[in-house]
């Protein structure tokens, strides 16, 4: 296939479990730069929440940030594409999730947001995923109540984000059917083993992957798309090639392509080389 944009999940896909980008993923990163291909990171986190190894790299301008809700040119400093969560309806859920053993938190405006209450109570919500328990207590700014600093902002949300207990994982795929019941404008996915995040229906990483593709003149068909959640799985059917990581689950298996190994092995960079070299070897 020609590939001319390769984007990338990064928690569990770009990233090994220490949330570090393995040097054998760089280098690959470096080499599709080389050849002129557009790497767009692609990713439940917000803008600023993207680490700095690869928020500093000189060929990385566009960003797919909330799941897909926002999409960055940050060379120009410019939105290309959202898509929100209406403030109405998100106070609606989170009167919903009042009622449920969950702690939950949003991103509004590239800022995240979590009652100070909430937020004091999160350590044994993190007790299998310690770096995101690290970037919830970076990038999350504590009020004494949430859904009341939401009306007085009177702005919309990109994402909304709750957080399980590990004793309740049968309620967690519970209310990951559930949810989409009861609000059918929201999409809800899993990025970590014990969240869920709502999003517009009208925000995935696939349709941002698209509007992206189109406003740079790139072809579906042209793009290669890597992931290893249920966040992800728009976006790998949307892409010309849809790549799944051997850590990732089976319906992300199941929407995919095929299958790289693992995160930790650096599976993406065994992709590129190999599409890289396929690439080469037709124009010789």
């Amino acid at each position: 296939m020609t590939c001319k944009l390769i984007a990338f999940d990064l928690d569990g896909t770009l990233l090994n479990d220490r949330k570090e980008l393995p040097e054998e993923n760089l280098r690959a990163l470096e080499a599709a730069a080389e050849r002129g291909v557009i790497l767009v990171p692609a990713t439940g986190r917000i803008l600023c929440g993207v680490p700095e190894a690869i928020r500093t790299l000189p060929f990385i301008r566009y960003y797919i940030v909330s799941n897909g809700a926002a999409v960055f040119d940050t060379a120009e400093d410019r939105l290309l594409y959202r898509a929100d969560i209406p403030l109405a309806l998100a106070l609606r859920v989170y009167d919903y999730l009042d009622g449920l053993p969950v702690l939950y938190d949003c991103y509004q405006d590239e800022i995240g947001w979590m009652s100070r209450e909430m937020y004091e109570r999160c350590a044994p919500y993190f007790d299998n995923e310690p770096g995101i328990l690290a970037l919830v207590e970076r990038l999350r700014i504590r009020v004494d109540d949430l859904k009341e600093t939401l009306r007085e902002h009177g702005r919309p949300l990109q994402k909304i984000q709750m957080y399980f207990l590990p004793r309740d994982e049968a309620e967690r795929q519970r209310q990951l059917r559930r949810i989409p019941e009861l609000f059918p404008e929201l999409i809800a996915t899993t990025s970590v083993q014990n969240n869920i995040e709502l999003n517009s229906v009208e925000a995935t990483k696939g349709r941002a992957l698209l509007a992206l593709a189109r406003e740079l003149g790139v072809a579906a068909e042209e793009t290669v798309a890597f992931g290893d959640g249920s966040n992800d799985i728009p976006m790998l059917r949307a892409a010309g090639l849809g790549v799944a990581m051997a850590n990732s689950t089976p319906d992300v298996k199941a929407a995919a392509g095929e299958i790289t190994a693992g995160n930790n092995e650096a599976g993406v960079a065994q992709t590129i080389r190999r599409i890289l070299k396929e690439s080469e070897s037709k124009t010789l």
